[in-house]
């Protein structure tokens, strides 16, 4: 849904639940892109306040943070989203145009997201590129490199071997012989199976390519960071699928609402307090020529509502969004913002002590 219709039924959600206007303290969870300042502004709009800042670069949430935020307001609401671009022109997600650049730049987009896969989809790139498939003797074999056979590697792509060997008479995955930089295995029945339309002349060699899929494979990094945690678990489908940085988002949103929905649970400063927590992702649509915004679309996840009385509820992805559609777009307290700055500026000056 657009952004613009998103806030203002959010906000008419959250006072169908009992929380009072002009008490509600919002909190953004996003990323720290430009791109994201759209969403901020009509936040500030719809909820009369500019909103706490609960968000670190990539869309991870910022858990410490829940006491400072308790501290501002009875009714409270955490919007968290990651983000990803998108450019309409060819259709790609995972890029956006810079319109403060000099010559409106695409780039990749998110930039934490999309930098956290660099590593993973050179691993995986070359695991494509260096794991044949051989005809010899009209059967199928299969040759990798040498590197990939080391499963013991502390960080990198780790094949899952016994989906791609078919073992021996003795139960071994032993090589039916050694070249320079790589070993010859028979392969196996079940990805035989899968390759039985490829037509392969006999001693003809072919990259594993397209039929190297994210159950042949797992990643091992010693990383503290939390996007690589986030993520490493679900990468072999990450780096397999079309647009990775679409699907790496999708798949941060969801790691981090469940964190983030555990921790305020356990939070002592949210006890007593009401509370709609959101996760969903952010489609920056790239500006064109004369936009000074990203049109931005938000696709829910999943909402926690956390009550004074220290129940909750958990709305899943269907009945969330069921709950926002049935909110109508007017919100009959959304701040003109145009006018606030106008009184703020026409107010007598107040000269501070020196």
């Amino acid at each position: 849904m657009r952004y613009s219709d998103f806030v203002p039924r959010f906000y008419n959600l959250t006072k169908s639940l009992g929380f009072e206007a002009g008490k509600i303290m919002p909190s953004r969870a996003f990323c720290s892109d430009e791109s994201q300042g759209y969403p901020i502004i009509l936040i500030a709009k719809h909820f009369g306040a500019f909103p706490f800042n609960h968000g670190q670069v990539g869309g991870v949430v910022s858990t410490d943070r829940h006491g400072p935020h308790a501290h501002h307001g009875q009714d409270l609401v955490i919007i968290h989203a990651s983000h990803v671009g998108y450019d309409p022109e060819s259709g790609a997600y995972g890029i956006y145009r810079r319109i403060q650049t000099a010559e409106h730049s695409f780039t990749v987009s998110c930039g934490k997201v999309c930098g956290t896969l660099d590593w993973y989809i050179h691993e995986y790139q070359f695991a494509r590129d260096n794991i044949f498939v051989l005809r010899e003797n009209d059967e199928l074999h299969i040759v990798i490199d040498n590197q990939l056979l080391h499963l013991e590697r502390p960080e990198g792509l780790i094949l899952k071997l016994d989906r791609l060997i078919e073992k021996d008479a003795a139960n071994e995955l032993q090589p039916l012989r050694n070249l320079s930089t790589s070993k010859v295995f028979r392969l196996s029945r079940s990805l035989s199976e899968k390759l039985d339309r490829l037509t392969l002349n006999e001693a003809e060699l072919r990259p594993l390519g397209e039929w190297f899929t994210p159950d042949l494979f797992f990643f091992r990094k010693g990383s503290d960071d939390r996007m690589d945690r986030n993520l490493i678990d679900a990468m072999p489908l990450i780096v397999a699928s079309k647009w990775p940085a679409l699907t790496a988002a999708q798949v941060n949103t969801q790691v981090e609402f469940d964190r983030a929905f555990r921790s305020i649970l356990q939070e002592p400063a949210y006890a007593g307090k009401n509370l709609l927590f959101i996760s969903g992702l952010h489609v920056d649509i790239s500006p064109q020529p004369g936009q000074l915004f990203p049109l931005t679309k938000f696709i829910p996840w999943a909402a926690c509502h956390l009550r004074q009385d220290g129940s909750h509820e958990t709305w899943e992805q269907q009945e969330l969004y069921d709950r926002i559609q049935a909110q109508p777009k007017e919100n009959p307290d959304q701040v003109d913002l145009e006018q606030a700055i106008r009184t703020m500026k026409n107010l007598q000056e107040i000269k501070l002590p020196t």
